[in-house]
Formats: structure tokens, sequence, C-alpha cells
């Protein structure tokens, strides 16, 4: 029986993921990446979620079943807290793995009760904002074993902020290239929003405030003065999308922006509609997943610098990068790559090497798991 135990001890980890997100945006899908990823090498991920939102059906779809009984809401803190320290100690838990602020407090209130050696937390920060400089923010740091930063942006804020530089580790975002890196007919998407042979550039985001999509409209709008037969796709949904369509509507860019509402199923064919894909703002999760998503469909990437996306697109090798907020700079890139196929072409064969090998979904796991072990 010891030396079993000691055996699944070298090769298997119990680690327990919280996460209190509602959505399937920010750290929904990079979660259920790295957990497939550790499963898929032995390791027993378990997963806490709020019950009965987007997030907890995407995790039954992928194959993870939520852990019964969690609220992961404030109300519950005191019945939460309760649960997991006995879950920990049931399930012989090694490293809790936190994904967001209220996550974080509720695995040091469950660490701080189990007596013996407590079980290491370690949190990712998916965005910057969620990297905080206040005193109670310090002192939960410092009680954190390990800080994912998923952009070299959030690596510089940790150290800022204090956390030491051993326990800082980047992890580099993961594209997802089962599903987009391989090839797919955009002919039904083309026939859906008669796009015809136009050049076509799609923008996947949130439509929501702070999300780029006005400067992109504006630079759009510039664009078409070279290029009259350009379509815009923008892919989302949000509760700015009435206040966009009105700004459309002004501009008089009607029939030239198409608002395709939210696609799951398809995404992968709507982004391989296009000749170029477009990124204006990080949004919730810093690793831009949607520009990791269109360099794995090998679309070229014109972007802004933001978020993690300057250590993502190889600059006038997989795409562009703008480093102001000028429409006339983006409408510039955006031709430079429409106008030229040829080179857009390389540029999207380029992203999708990039993808696979930089962006690939086991670098991230090993990286993520080389700290697990040296955590637990």
């Amino acid at each position: 029986m010891t030396t079993a135990v000691a055996t699944r001890a070298d090769t298997s980890l119990t680690i327990l993921h919280l996460v209190a997100n509602r959505w399937w945006t920010g750290s929904a899908d990079p979660v259920l990446s790295l957990l497939d990823g550790l499963r898929r090498r032995g390791h027993r991920p378990l997963l806490g979620v709020i019950p009965g939102d987007r997030f907890e059906l995407k995790a039954r779809e992928a194959g993870f079943d939520p852990l019964p009984g969690l609220s992961l809401a404030p109300r519950a803190v005191v019945r939460d807290v309760a649960r997991l320290r006995r879950l920990v100690r049931q399930e012989g838990v090694q490293v809790i793995h936190v994904h967001h602020s209220h996550d974080h407090w509720l695995a040091m209130l469950v660490r701080t009760g189990l007596g013996g050696r407590p079980v290491p937390v370690a949190r990712t920060f998916h965005n910057l904002r969620s990297v905080r400089g206040g005193r109670p923010e310090r002192w939960l740091y410092r009680r954190t074993a390990a800080c994912f930063a998923v952009s070299r942006q959030i690596e510089r804020r940790c150290r800022d902020v204090g956390i030491p530089a051993g326990r800082v580790v980047w992890t580099p975002g993961v594209a997802d290239l089962p599903r987009f890196g391989v090839e797919v007919d955009p002919g039904a998407i083309r026939a859906e929003f008669e796009l015809g042979h136009a050049p076509v550039v799609v923008s996947v985001a949130r439509l929501a405030p702070n999300r780029g999509h006005e400067l992109l409209l504006n630079a759009f709008r510039l664009l078409l003065a070279d290029m009259p037969t350009a379509r815009l796709l923008l892919v989302g949904k949000g509760e700015t999308r009435t206040r966009l369509e009105q700004t459309v509507a002004e501009m008089g860019l009607g029939g030239r922006v198409i608002f395709t509402g939210y696609r799951d199923r398809d995404l992968p064919a709507v982004v391989a509609a296009a000749d170029c894909f477009a990124l204006m703002a990080a949004g919730s999760d810093d690793s831009c997943r949607a520009a990791l998503e269109a360099m794995a469909a090998a679309r070229p990437v014109v972007a802004r610098s933001v978020g993690a996306l300057p250590e993502t697109i190889a600059h006038g090798t997989t795409g562009l990068l703008v480093d102001d907020d000028r429409p006339e700079a983006v409408a510039a890139a955006l031709a430079a790559v429409l106008g030229d196929r040829d080179r857009a072409r390389a540029m999207g064969r380029a992203g999708r090497e990039r993808a696979m090998t930089e962006f690939s979904p086991e670098r991230s796991v090993t990286i993520i798991e080389q700290a697990y072990r040296s955590l637990a």
C-alpha cells in the first residue's frame, strides 16, 4: 500500500481548481484547456464553479463534473470553506489553483484551517487589472506559493506589487489547435452574409465597453476609401450592440459592417472566412485567445499592442501590431494586409506555425505541471 501511494504521488497530482466565473469568456476556456491537458497526463483535476451558469454547461460538455455543493458566492463563504476543507482532506488535494480574487481569498481561508502542512495555493492572473497593490492583496500574495502570469506585462506587474520573482511564472497563451488548426471551408459563412469575393476583416470580441470596436469602425471607414468592397464582421454579443449598430448607421456603414451575433459551433468557419483578423483590445483575458485562434486558423492578425499581443504577434511576419489608437494607423495596417494577398497568406502560414510551436496546449501544461510539482 505504501509503495502504491508513493508511486502515485510521484506520477499523479490531485489539483483543485476554483473558478468563480459565470461566463464562457475570460478564464473559462483556458481553464478547461488546462484541465484537459492535466487529465491527459494522468493527473486528477477537480473543478469548482458557480453552479447553473454557462461555464458549468461547457465543463460538463468537456467531460468534467463540477464539484457539488459549492456556491462560490460571497454570501456562502462560510459554507464553502467548510465544504472545501472536507474535500481537500478526503480527496488528498495537493495544490489549490485559483483564477479570480474571490477564489483566491476562499482558498486562503481553506488553507489556513487545514492544520498540519498547509496545501499550497497557486493563482493565475488572467488580466492586468486583477493584480492589485493594496495592503490586503499584498498580504494575500505573500502567502501564495505561485502566481501564473498570462502576459509579460502581468509578470512585470506581479513583481511591481512585491511578489518575489521566484514565485511568478509566465505561461504562454493557448491556441485551440484541434479546433482551429485544420482547414475549414468558409463557403457557408460567405454565402450566409453575401460576402462574395470581397476582402473580409473579422473581429471576435464581446460587444462591451473598452473592447476597441469604435476604433475599429473608424479605421474601417477610412479603409473603405481605398477598398470600397471590403466587409467587416463583428462577432460576439454584449450590452453595447445597440449603440454600436447606431454608430454604424450614423457612419453610413450599413451593409458593410455585419453583426454576426454570438457564434459557437461554427466559429472556426467564421474565422476561416476572414482575409484578415483584427483585435483592438485584450478584454477579460490578456492572453487574447481570439488572436491565437486566428493564428491557428492561418489568418494574418492586425492588432493593437495590448495584453499579450506584443509577445504573440510577430510583427511583419504573422501580422501587424499597431502601437497607438489612431484610426489612421489601424486603417493603414489593414490596407497593408488586405492589399497584398500573397503576403497575407504567408503571414497566415507563419502564424499557424507559430501557434503550433509557441502556443500549443502542451507547452502551457508542461510549464504549469512543473510548477505544481515544485509546490507539491
